[in-house]
Formats: structure tokens, C-alpha cells, sequence
């Protein structure tokens, strides 16, 4: 998906950081390996963001291309993700993946859970 107007109306955006990281990541790996994005229940705020690494592209993905890497988010996950942007960033506290979630209404201080 090269296409700019494509990728701008995604629902959801990966970041150039971010895609730089998961290559960085996915060099270790397999051929084939992507990142997969999930919300699972539980984390101090109800809900928390789960990263993966897969292989295995299901029919009800939506998959992400940025930058030569894939990064998949299941349907059920993306009904919470809807709006949002991935983005990798390296502070102070840490190096990590972070999820900018236009639908969380709260977070845990350190961005992995959320409520809505």
C-alpha cells in the first residue's frame, strides 16, 4: 500500500519511528514475521495494549504496510484502536511502542492500559 491517500485513511497510522523499530526487530526473525497489535482485557485501567510478534495473517486482519514491515490488528481490537497511532518512542523512562488511542477516556501512567 504505497498509495498516500490509502495510507492516510487507515484507521489506524503507523508512525515512521515506529515502523523503523518493528524493522529493527523483525531483522532477528524470520521471514515473514510482522507485529501484531492487540487489545486484551486487564492492566490497572481495564484494558491493555498487547504486542506480538506473528507469522500468520488471518482473513479478518487488517494489515499495515509502512515502510517494507506489516503490522496486524484483529477486528475485535480494532473496534478500540479505531483513530489511533502507533508510535515508538525512546525517553528517559524507557524505550517502547506507544499507542496515541483517541478512544481511551483514561490510562495507566505508564500508557500500556487503558479504559474507554
Amino acid at each position: 500500500m504505497s498509495d498516500e491517500t490509502t495510507l492516510a485513511t487507515l484507521p489506524v497510522q503507523v508512525t515512521d519511528r515506529a515502523a523503523k523499530q518493528v524493522a529493527a526487530i523483525l531483522k532477528a526473525e524470520p521471514e515473514g514475521t510482522m507485529l501484531r497489535l492487540a487489545v486484551t482485557g486487564g492492566g490497572c485501567s481495564g484494558f491493555q495494549y498487547d504486542f506480538v510478534l506473528d507469522d500468520t495473517k488471518t482473513d479478518d486482519d487488517l494489515a499495515i504496510e509502512k515502510n517494507g514491515v506489516t503490522v496486524l490488528i484483529d477486528t475485535m481490537s480494532l473496534e478500540f484502536l479505531n483513530g489511533s497511532e502507533i508510535d515508538y518512542v525512546d525517553e528517559m523512562i524507557g524505550a517502547s511502542f506507544k499507542v496515541k488511542n483517541p478512544n481511551a477516556t483514561a490510562s495507566c501512567g505508564c500508557g500500556t492500559s487503558f479504559s474507554v
